[in-house]
């Protein structure tokens, strides 16, 4: 019979006696985090329309950011430090305490302050269900496990935006708020009650949280965000350098902290297996990002593609991620290294792709170059954390899977702002017909390619190193 560590789980397996409570308790943080911040596109003009602050609109998503990708750089260091139970339902808590808050928001700066305090229960949540995952569902579980959060990833692509609509057009956007508060509250109690039988290892005592360098990683996304929303290419450009020397300040303080580092040794350095992972994640979500911001309008101006077509094309790539985990899900550890290779370099062939697909159609083509992102990701993705888990230190292991959730939304902070920059420089503001968006769209989606190129030079050394 094969090792523990060679063989293979089955589903059934998965969701087995003792098994299927916990799993869907795991599953519910990601589905709250993403789902709201999809529902708060749809609702947004509504909300506009009743308490005003047009000119804060970006700033919902900003903040919501600054809070996610905080919290969820402290979802290791806490978890060690406290368990899974205690910061779980915390996270929650806080969740549902800035939906309260957007629920009576009589003007846009207390929306911002509920939407500061969501970001960061849903970023712990998360940060913390991908512990829970190794945690929990060790070994031959792991890859099923996290083919299940790839399940809640897709179904909160769709329903997401479907909620905030439905919200909208039958109650209001108020009430929307309140439906999630009233999951998270719930959540809170189930995972309270829910983990009190669960055993959890040796927690770490003496490590404080490091309050100096989540202030300075706020600062970076806060000026990576800011880099988004301004018009000035000169600006653009000034934030987004600041919030990079930020984050590059913050990843060497932490590489030489002791026993309160966020980030697993060597977070950045990709001559190791954790640094090339983590390299890897964030360059291959700035490549991708030109679909996410610009592709729907993009496809609007040059194939006057309707809006509902625009948004099921770019929603493929949720649902080739979902299907493509799910799959892939059984594969033994061996292939490890081989799965990985190849669905990072069918990302980056996506993005190639995209040059010529998104400019010059037809949408079928472009409909398949978003089928091979999502493909691509969800193959990877799957067995990213197991790899790596088995390459870091083990007192890094919990950081290391609370690290790619957060550097997979710093990546897309930052690839929102590159894409911007490469889309002013192209003439976007000034584009009026569909020949000067298709060179936008060229500019676009080469200037992309390069990051996706050295994510999979980042891939070629995650796959080779050794523990």
């Amino acid at each position: 019979m094969a090792t523990e560590t060679g063989r293979t789980a089955g589903w059934r397996e998965l969701l087995g006696a003792g098994n299927l409570s916990v799993v869907i308790l795991v599953c519910l943080g990601p589905w709250l985090h993403a789902a709201d911040a999809l529902m708060i596109t749809t609702m947004m003009p509504a909300i506009v329309d009743e308490i005003g602050g047009e000119r804060l609109v970006a700033w919902n998503f900003a903040l919501y950011e600054v809070g996610s990708i905080v919290a969820g750089a402290a979802g290791g260091l806490v978890a060690l430090r406290a368990g899974l139970r205690g910061p779980m339902t915390a996270s929650a808590v806080v969740f549902a305490l800035g939906c309260a808050v957007a629920v009576v928001a009589p003007a846009m700066p207390v929306l911002l302050a509920g939407r500061v305090a969501q970001g960061a229960g849903g970023g712990g949540l998360i940060a913390l269900s991908y512990v829970a995952v190794g945690r929990l569902f060790p070994g031959p579980l792991m890859p099923r496990a996290m083919a299940a959060l790839s399940l809640t990833w897709g179904a909160s692509a769709f329903i997401g935006p479907l909620a905030g609509g439905f919200f909208v057009t039958w109650a209001d956007w108020r009430a929307g708020f309140a439906f999630f508060g009233m999951q998270a509250a719930a959540l809170a109690l189930w995972i309270w009650f829910g983990l009190r039988s669960v055993p959890e290892p040796e927690r770490q005592r003496g490590a404080r949280l490091p309050w100096r360098r989540l202030g300075l990683l706020a600062v970076a996304i806060l000026a990576v965000a800011f880099a988004g929303i301004v018009t000035s290419a000169g600006w653009m450009a000034a934030s987004l350098v600041l919030g990079v020397a930020a984050l590059a300040l913050f990843a060497r303080m932490d590489g030489r902290a002791g026993a309160d580092r966020l980030w697993p040794r060597g977070a950045l350095d990709p001559r190791g297996g954790a640094g090339a992972a983590i390299l890897m994640v964030l360059a291959l979500n700035v490549a991708t990002m030109g679909v996410a911001t610009y592709g729907p309008i993009l496809l609007e101006r040059i194939h006057a593609t309707p809006p509902l077509v625009s948004g099921y094309l770019v929603a493929l790539v949720s649902i080739a991620w979902t299907v493509s985990a799910v799959v892939a899900a059984g594969a033994a550890e061996r292939h490890d290294p081989k799965i990985i290779a190849t669905g990072i370099v069918v990302v980056a062939a996506s993005v190639a792709l995209s040059i010529h697909a998104v400019p010059q159609g037809p949408l079928w083509l472009v409909g398949l170059a978003m089928l091979l992102e999502g493909a691509g990701y969800g193959m990877a993705w799957t067995f990213i954390l197991r790899r790596g888990g088995r390459l870091v230190l083990a007192e890094d292991g919990e950081r290391f899977a609370a690290a790619l959730p957060t550097v997979g939304r710093l990546g897309y902070a930052l690839g929102a702002s590159f894409v911007g920059i490469l889309a002013n420089r192209a003439g976007f503001a000034e584009a009026a017909g569909p020949a000067e968006m298709q060179q936008v769209a060229r500019v676009i989606f080469a200037g992309s390619l390069p990051v996706a190129l050295i994510g999979c030079l980042a891939m070629a050394r995650f796959v080779t190193a050794r523990a």
